[in-house]
């Protein structure tokens, strides 16, 4: 009997969707390449939004208001002139000038909708040159998602954000080196999130990039029925496109955030002088060389009490700035290079010396390498918090003096030939042994009652986690590699005794010896024959 063919998977509308905008190469540089398809979905995002808006008030009547601006406003729905429709960019997608209509479109949004200021591209498309035919192309594969389906038991929201997700990790693994300065692995992200539990307060991202690290936030608290408007939104952005990306991301949510006035610096243009944050996430460029020259920053508040952060590496100004906008009860977490664990360069073991004697480090986690699409660097976790002492508030025990270190290089998954994720199950155990160790007795019994974790106490596992004094790491040189203090894990018994293990490896030994030999005289017989021999 005949093998029935196969049937052809089909494709997800991601993916169609990257297929077809693949066309554009060639004709944009890949750098600039995911805003041309970013932007588009966003106009055909709120237009959608818009244009349902506006029919279910031509449904109930309600005609002479479908051109006033608030009655869109108030549902959180952006008003849009006809100009700056989808419908109308569709019907002229194929005119010469549809790069002149498609910036004019953008800009009229912004302008109509004053917290979208800064937040849109200007020209961008008339800067591009794109070809019409590929443009066009390019909008008749966006006319086709229907972004208001609720796909999956998703909302509007999340299908679009799954679109920007999709297409940011796409741009991630293609644009090689860079495109980490924008895009951190949704796993690394969700642990971070699930660490940090940021339920209510002010959430602070000092180099947010495309805002990832919000979204996943909020994607924590509504997946443990929290309510996204308890916390505040604070971050900034060096780069201008990447910033208006971010903006656009968090608007496609109907999130309001407050990424200052305008893309910047942050060590020399800081947006948020006074802030103080109940929660910091971040990952921040590695290795930042030459961010800084000997004379920049010397009696920068952020530092006072810190040796200036070394100009060559600008880790220690990340977290040096970290600390000095956390609030006295807040924890920041971020992804590090792991030669912050133990460098000297500089005054950098100074540094981290004052941290670890001041008990700032709270929490360090080595990960597992090939997480990230855009470097091979082995990276690490750092958790800081300002106070260690008991806070009913949070319902913490007393820390004083302990830093939990945990070693997660043997986690993760391979997905891919090259790259790796952390698991559902690599992450619940990272973050229930944190939390069990941090919980006071009647938290900890809460959460095992309601099921949130597993771990039921904490305890030492060799290999994998160890609470170390201040003791312990003075004796090891301030030096904070989870390595060092974690051990080796125990192996486990198999039951066979050691004279039958060394007789089998024996036997195996001489084995592979005398396939060796038979080797070697079969390619010496060949090298003779061809003319090569002794």
């Amino acid at each position: 009997m005949a093998k029935a063919p196969a049937k052809k998977k089909q494709k997800g509308f991601e993916e169609t969707l990257w297929d077809t905008a693949n066309q554009l190469r060639g004709s944009v540089e890949s750098s600039e390449y995911k805003h041309v398809v970013l932007s588009l979905v966003f106009l055909k995002f709120v237009s959608d939004k818009f244009e349902a808006r506006r029919q279910k008030m031509l449904d109930e009547g309600q005609e002479a208001f479908v051109d006033i601006e608030v009655f869109y406003q108030q549902d959180n729905v952006f008003f849009l002139p006809e100009e700056a429709r989808w419908s109308f960019v569709k019907a002229h997608a194929k005119q010469d000038n549809i790069a002149v209509l498609v910036d004019t479109a953008l800009a009229t949004i912004e302008k109509t909708n004053p917290s979208l200021k800064g937040a849109l591209p200007d020209n961008y498309f008339s800067r591009q040159s794109l070809e019409v035919k590929k443009l066009a192309s390019l909008i008749d594969a966006i006319d086709n998602i229907d972004t208001l389906a609720n796909e999956c038991n998703m909302t509007e929201e999340d299908l679009v954000g799954r679109v920007y997700e999709y297409f940011l990790g796409k741009f991630a693994a293609t644009e090689g080196k860079g495109g980490g300065e924008f895009y951190t692995p949704k796993s690394v992200v969700t642990l971070l999130a699930e660490m940090l539990e940021p339920y209510e307060g002010k959430i602070y991202d000092p180099c947010c990039g495309s805002g990832g690290m919000f979204v996943q936030s909020l994607k924590f608290i509504e997946s443990h029925q929290g309510r996204s408007k308890d916390l505040s939104i604070y971050g900034q952005e060096l780069t201008s496109t990447t910033f208006k990306l971010a903006k656009m991301n968090l608007a496609i949510r109907g999130l309001s955030g407050n990424l200052g006035e305008r893309s910047a610096d942050t060590f020399f243009a800081d947006q948020h002088p006074d802030l103080k944050a109940d929660y910091i996430i971040a990952n921040p460029p590695f290795n930042l060389k030459d961010w800084r020259n000997d004379a920049e920053l010397t009696d920068d508040p952020r530092f006072n009490g810190f040796r200036t952060p070394p100009t060559g590496n600008a880790n220690y100004g990340w977290i040096l700035h970290m600390l000095s906008k956390l609030s006295e009860d807040g924890t920041a977490g971020f992804v590090l290079a792991n030669g912050s664990m133990s460098s000297n360069t500089s005054g950098e073991g100074e540094i981290r010396q004052k941290l670890i004697e001041d008990d700032r480090v709270e929490c360090m986690i080595a990960l597992p390498s090939q997480l990230f699409y855009t470097t091979q660097i082995p990276v690490c976790l750092w958790f800081m918090t300002k106070n260690k002492q008991a806070n009913p508030k949070y319902s913490y025990r007393d820390r004083t003096d302990e830093t939990l270190f945990i070693d997660a290089r043997e986690m993760g998954t391979m997905i891919s030939r090259v790259h790796k994720e952390l698991t559902v199950d690599d992450i619940a155990k990272i973050a229930d042994t944190y939390h069990a160790w941090r919980s006071d007795d009647s938290e900890l019994k809460r959460r095992i009652e309601s099921k949130e974790i597993t771990v039921e106490k904490y305890e030492d596992i060799a290999g994998f986690c160890k609470v170390a004094s201040l003791d312990e790491i003075k004796a090891n040189d301030f030096v904070l590699t989870p390595g060092r203090y974690v051990g080796a894990a125990e192996l486990e018994d198999d039951g066979i005794p050691f004279e039958t293990k060394m007789t089998e490896l024996t036997q195996t030994l001489y084995r592979q010896m005398d396939e060796a030999n038979e080797l070697d005289l079969a390619i010496h017989a060949n090298m003779e024959a061809l003319g090569y021999g002794k």
